[in-house]
């Protein structure tokens, strides 16, 4: 019998860095990429919603016109007994919710679910749903946002939840298993126009030329450490950090090691480019 790697996920504490602290120069926003890492999530980063009690969340991306427009991703923090009976105030938005730590009563239109540690759910457009802290420490997990877009003759997604230990990752080919992808649904699953996967790189696998695709992406490290191609950059990443890549913006990755390289990955596909926003 096989056995499972163990997965770590990496999540924030907040805090306050001392006044002794070296200013980090990491953090950049340019016209192409944005870079956050891990200790820009502090307390006073911290930011609050309606509706939700005993909680507390770090916006890390957020649609902004003429860069990354598709998505919002959140990383939630939910004190024990927090939550929300009233989570999502748009209607057409769609979820997908990742815990990396601690667990929560999920309800999705009536049916619960207890998410603990790799946990992973999708809840599509016009869901009533509910989130609960039931145990003694905080969850914490990541909120992915996007407004979906609906295609005539083509049904909405359906709810569900998974978690990643259940689910064998994909190996890319001609790769020696040194990059690997788990995917949530299937690729070519036209009602889905964003897919959230985790990818994998053993220490020392690549990505071996300049990805350059329609597609915005919201990069999450869970684990490890590795350089990555932004752009015109190389810049050096770990885990806590988080990337966000305007669509065409070049990117690849050389993972170093010790330990898996491994990211939540956010991008929107199989839906026609608009056109609307540009005619006049």
């Amino acid at each position: 019998m096989t056995t499972k790697p163990t997965r770590t996920y990496f999540k924030p504490e907040g805090g306050l860095p001392p006044q002794t602290a070296r200013m980090d120069e990491r953090a950049v926003f340019t016209d192409a990429y944005v870079v956050l890492p891990a200790n820009t999530m502090s307390d006073i980063t911290a930011s609050f919603l309606p509706f939700w009690d005993k909680t507390r969340l770090w916006v890390i991306a957020r649609p902004l016109s003429g860069f990354a427009e598709t998505f919002s991703q959140y990383i939630m923090d939910v004190a024990p007994d927090g939550g929300s009976e009233k989570p999502e105030l748009d209607h057409k938005a769609e979820s997908v919710l990742f815990v990396v730590d601690g667990k929560m009563h999920l309800v999705i239109d009536g049916k619960t679910f207890e998410m603990t540690e790799g946990g992973y759910a999708f809840i599509p457009p016009a869901a009533k749903w509910s989130v609960k802290n039931t145990a003694s420490k905080n969850v914490r997990f990541h909120w992915i946002r996007k407004q979906y877009e609906v295609v005539d003759g083509i049904d909405a997604p359906t709810a569900f939840v998974v978690n990643e230990q259940d689910i064998d990752p994909t190996v890319m080919p001609d790769t020696e298993g040194k990059w690997a992808t788990t995917r949530f649904v299937d690729a070519d699953d036209m009602r889905h126009d964003m897919h959230v996967t985790i990818v994998t790189f053993q220490p020392g696998g690549v990505i071996p030329f300049p990805e350059t695709h329609v597609m915005e992406h919201g990069l999450y490290v869970l684990e490890g450490k590795a350089v990555y191609k932004l752009n015109q950059d190389w810049v050096e990443v770990e885990a806590g950090d988080f990337m966000w890549l305007r669509a065409f913006c070049p990117q690849a990755c050389y993972a170093g090691g010790p330990t898996p390289f491994r990211y939540l990955l956010y991008k929107d596909v199989n839906r026609h480019a608009k056109l609307g926003s540009f005619v006049r």
